[in-house]
């Protein structure tokens, strides 16, 4: 008889949907990486992280994946300072414009963990834990032969929903329209979510609009909001 070591969480598929590039870091962020992540930021570590210790209390905890310059993600933790907000980002630019806005706004709900985002929620978040997930245009990777990498996969989704807790939900946002598409079947299909909305869903008032969003839009462009609940 065949005996099988695969954990509940080894099944979940392993999406890189980012490439490491040489990027720009301005002093100021490089400044702040250097002097700010010992007191913002988690290493990360194939461990489940305890959430009320790392925030000094608790407190319900969204799970922030991607989070760019930080801008969104630090409005949001102002505007909803009852709540903890877990951002992750792979990239120096990003991080040190977040540690820096962190630091100049005195917002104090806001973690950082510098690492792929399919490990952080595979290895250090329990099931049944977060209160929401938050991925605010993430990569569309636009032609056809890259959609593979793409973050918002059946797999990933699948992860995620295990460890959002009942009652939860897991909120998209994109401008590509064929990645809207492929976001709605993907969230669709995954038993544990249902939809808030019978497709696409209103930005909520807690998602600010991005300056590149208002452009976005002024040119014609549209973005779509997807808001599902954990059953």
């Amino acid at each position: 008889m065949n005996t099988s070591t695969e954990t509940p969480e080894s099944k979940f598929g392993h999406i890189r949907s980012f490439v490491h590039r040489r990027s720009h870091i301005t002093p100021g962020q490089k400044t702040a990486l250097d002097r700010l992540m010992p007191q913002w930021a988690i290493p990360y570590r194939p461990a489940v992280l305890d959430l009320d210790k790392a925030f000094g209390r608790n407190a319900p905890t969204i799970l922030e994946i991607g989070f760019g310059m930080g801008e969104t993600t630090q409005k949001i933790a102002e505007s909803r300072p009852g709540d903890n907000f877990l951002g992750v980002e792979v990239f120096n630019a990003g991080v040190g414009a977040l540690l820096k806005r962190i630091d100049e706004s005195g917002v104090g709900n806001i973690r950082i963990i510098q690492h792929d985002a399919v490990e952080v929620a595979r290895d250090m978040v329990a099931p049944d834990t977060l209160a929401g997930v938050h991925i605010y245009f993430p990569d569309p990777w636009p032609k056809k032969r890259h959609h593979k990498r793409r973050l918002i996969q059946p797999a990933f989704i699948a992860l995620l929903a295990s460890r959002i807790r009942p009652g939860g939900y897991i909120h998209c946002a994109t401008d590509w329209e064929n990645y809207a598409e492929q976001m709605l079947e993907v969230l669709g299909g995954e038993p544990l979510l249902e939809n808030t909305c019978d497709s696409y869903a209103p930005r909520p008032d807690f998602r600010p609009q991005t300056k590149f969003e208002t452009r976005g839009l002024r040119l014609g462009h549209g973005v779509w909001d997807l808001i599902f609940k954990r059953k």
